[in-house]
């Protein structure tokens, strides 16, 4: 019986790691097109707006819920926004439940006086949230594009200028902008959250868009063009990720979207680990349920090769990869006493050597993307190191909270959009202390994080146990991810 059990443990440990290894290498291919990319010249048409024809009307939206910390601070840049004023709208979505919305209409008064077509538009409810918000305002929309900034982000005063242009193509639906970060180094979570989407937004958005496979809009930082959004179907709200799913309509119904990795809109990145958490669980879960959704279709476009269709599968499943991540933490410990006790299986142990190759294919990768942001050179390497030892240890302490996201995707489970908490930390010296949004309620998967962080101490005894060390890096990682997930769960109640 044990043995047959150790089968069964060995070959779902297995299957996890080959899992893991085929993402790793998409995202090596994802890096040698980010490579290539950076060999072409743009040679884009674009809008000359010097041209009073050429000038388009543009839509800003700014989707609002509750965000009393930040409203002024966005309000303000918006209404910086280098532009002609007899081309541009902006509209405040508020769906705020609080007193913001009285500070927000304030504001709003004196932007208007100075001649600013800005509109305050307030919903009687919140269906579809964040989508229902946008929808609602696409239908008065005067602009044939438009823009979309969440309350946390401060584009630059030049940002329409910069990509309003590249929609003279009239087979471009999107324009996306790199996420920049204004608080990069105010925590370890900071720094960790800034490292992971510096990643995303440079190897994954590049290496996809310049070989023309999918990408997404990231739900902020962009702008569309509202004949594309119409034509996917507009906003819907049955994922977590209505920007997602809009985006993978859009690109099967066959406009093309256009990444601007030069051009970054800064913004704040959540400072408290409850906040993150309801940030990453919304991502995954709608991640997971936008792959349900699309899978089918991908498979099945007559527009996409096969290229295409499998890097697009590989994007909407990266969320389910920490849950064979978290599979792979699990089973380690009963994979060391497998081994220990049954010797003449010692060959299936090799497997290990795919999450050895996994590990060093995204050592490189995100190297890559390092180098190129901030510089070559000893100093920064080393820096380099303990910055993606950092992030691969506190993810592997997200794993089992984001599993649970993709878990619930995939039951068919619905729950509500959850905002991300905004603090309006610009400097280190900033606090986040006293927010009124803050959840400060401990999570049941703090609890089961609890018990996991003891799990992995075991783990790490039991090294000792069977004298066999070569899982201790990896248990220390995890043991550390964990602690560091706990403590500061706990650390946020008030």
């Amino acid at each position: 019986m044990w043995l047959t059990v150790s089968y069964i443990i060995i070959a779902v440990y297995g299957f996890a790691l080959l899992m893991i290894f085929f993402y790793s290498t998409a995202q090596l291919h994802l890096l040698f097109n980010y490579v290539k990319s950076k060999k072409r010249r743009n040679n884009s048409p674009a809008f000359n707006l010097s041209k009073e024809d050429e000038v388009p009307y543009v839509t800003i939206q700014l989707p609002v819920y509750n965000e009393k910390y930040v409203m002024e601070r966005l309000l303000h840049c918006i209404a910086a926004i280098d532009y002609p004023k007899n081309k541009l709208e902006i509209q405040v979505l508020d769906d705020s439940t609080d007193d913001s919305v009285t500070e927000t209409a304030g504001i709003i008064r004196q932007l208007q006086k100075s001649g600013l077509d800005i509109q305050h538009i307030k919903r009687t409810n919140r269906i579809n949230y964040k989508a229902g918000a946008l929808k609602e305002g696409l239908e008065t929309a005067k602009g044939e594009f438009i823009a979309i900034f969440d309350a946390d982000f401060l584009p630059q005063p030049e940002w329409i200028k910069q990509t309003v242009i590249y929609f003279k193509n009239s087979e471009i639906g999107v324009v996306q902008t790199r996420w920049g970060h204004i608080n990069r180094d105010y925590s370890l979570l900071t720094k960790v959250q800034a490292f992971a989407l510096d990643t995303h937004f440079t190897l994954e958005q590049t290496g996809r868009n310049a070989n023309g496979y999918f990408m997404n809009f990231n739900g902020t930082a962009g702008i569309w063009r509202k004949q594309c959004i119409i034509d996917a179907g507009n906003w819907e709200g049955d994922t977590l990720t209505e920007d997602l799913d809009l985006s993978y309509r859009a690109q099967l119904n066959g406009w093309k979207f256009k990444y601007l990795e030069d051009v970054v809109t800064p913004a704040e990145l959540p400072v408290v680990i409850s906040a993150a958490r309801s940030q990453q669980f919304r991502w995954n879960k709608g991640g997971a349920e936008n792959f349900i959704k699309m899978f089918r279709r991908i498979i099945s476009s007559k527009r996409m090769s096969f290229k295409m269709k499998l890097h697009g599968l590989f994007h909407l499943v990266n969320s389910s990869m920490f849950f064979f991540v978290l599979i792979v933490s699990v089973l380690s410990i009963p994979m060391l006493y497998v081994k220990n006790h049954y010797g003449h299986l010692a060959l299936f142990f090799n497997i290990n050597s795919f999450f050895i190759i996994s590990t060093a294919i995204l050592f490189i990768c995100n190297w890559v993307v390092y180098k190129n942001l901030h510089g070559k050179g000893f100093g920064i390497f080393i820096r380099y190191i303990r910055m993606f030892f950092s992030f691969f240890t506190v993810a592997l302490g997200f794993s089992l909270h984001n599993s649970l996201a993709v878990a619930e995707a995939y039951a068919g489970k619905k729950s509500e959009f959850i905002r991300t908490p905004k603090f309006n930390i610009n400097k280190l010296t900033d606090s986040w202390k006293g927010n009124q949004y803050l959840n400060t309620k401990i999570s049941i998967n703090a609890i089961l994080e609890t018990l996991l962080l003891l799990y992995f101490g075991f783990g790490l005894y039991s090294a000792f146990i069977v004298n066999d060390f070569a899982m201790i890096p990896f248990h220390i990682m995890l043991f550390a991810g964990y602690g560091y997930v706990v403590i500061n769960s706990f650390r946020t109640k008030k």
